[in-house]
């Protein structure tokens, strides 16, 4: 069985919605991941909401490369939590027909948290779209455990989701059993990427190598091939891969086709799971 792969936001982050989509035809990829809303008030995003003639140029795009959006980011779960803040983001990926939203946790309230995530699937289904909850280790939602456990305290909603990143899982005190312990309908695409792992690195340190410093599979220590036959076979792999001294040395067409490349080395030869 072949993996089907995603051009994530982080690998494509100098592209505007169009060209990413190019992009991913260009050089294989079956969808591309969006960032629409920025991971903090200021910082870098695709911009798209609001502006209608780049929707459309979007949505052209996409007709005529066969290229679909998967993801869009970022939802961030706060104390202070209004799904609707983001009904222009959940408007836009109706219109682009987009399969999930990516969901961080960030309020240290369990309980307000999980309330606010399942009001959040509840705004979200009409839409059409998964809301899937990414752990990361310096966020309320740190582990796998505490992804599941917040998505069953919720009632699991028909459209909720855990989002595994291979980084996260590297640097987390996620173990095998963990992943392999979520339900499969609660998975709906990973995010793949190497780095050291360990579980010593400070806040800071975690957050720049997420953000500028990911190294191509194979290049790092994570148990990649653990991971991936962890996971389901079939389960689309989006390609995170930001590295901000790499890229500045070749163009986002170049770099795209990089890190597909070295995913299909470095991923398809670990996973023992797929067919041959």
């Amino acid at each position: 069985m072949s993996r089907v792969y995603s051009l994530a936001y982080l690998t494509s982050h100098r592209c505007s919605p169009p060209e990413a989509i190019r992009i991913a035809a260009t050089n294989g990829y079956a969808h591309v991941g969006l960032r629409l809303w920025p991971n903090a008030p200021g910082a870098p995003q695709q911009h798209l909401l609001g502006l209608p003639d780049v929707l459309r140029e979007t949505l052209a795009a996409q007709k005529d490369a066969g290229v679909s959006v998967f993801d869009l980011e970022i939802i961030r779960i706060g104390d202070n939590f209004d799904p609707h803040v983001w009904d222009a983001l959940f408007e836009a990926g109706a219109a682009l027909k987009a399969k999930a939203i990516l969901v961080a946790g960030d309020d240290r309230d369990e309980a307000r948290l999980t309330d606010s995530y399942a009001r959040l699937c509840e705004v979200m289904n009409p839409f059409g779209m998964t809301a899937d909850l990414e752990f990361m280790p310096w966020t309320a939602v740190s582990d796998a455990r505490s992804a599941l456990r917040i998505v069953n305290n919720a009632g699991r909603p028909s459209n909720a989701g855990i989002l595994v990143d291979a980084l996260h899982f590297g640097r987390s005190s996620t173990t095998l059993d963990d992943i392999r312990s979520i339900p499969r309908e609660l998975l709906h695409y990973a995010q793949m990427c190497d780095a050291q792992a360990g579980t010593h690195f400070t806040t800071e340190q975690m957050i720049h190598t997420a953000r500028c410093e990911r190294l191509l599979p194979g290049e790092g220590n994570i148990d990649l091939k653990g991971l991936l036959d962890a996971l389901p076979a079939d389960l689309p792999v989006s390609v995170e891969i930001v590295n901000s001294e790499r890229e500045a040395a070749t163009t986002p067409m170049r770099w795209a086709a990089i890190c597909l490349a070295a995913s299909h080395v470095g991923l398809q030869g670990l996973n023992t799971n797929a067919a041959t």
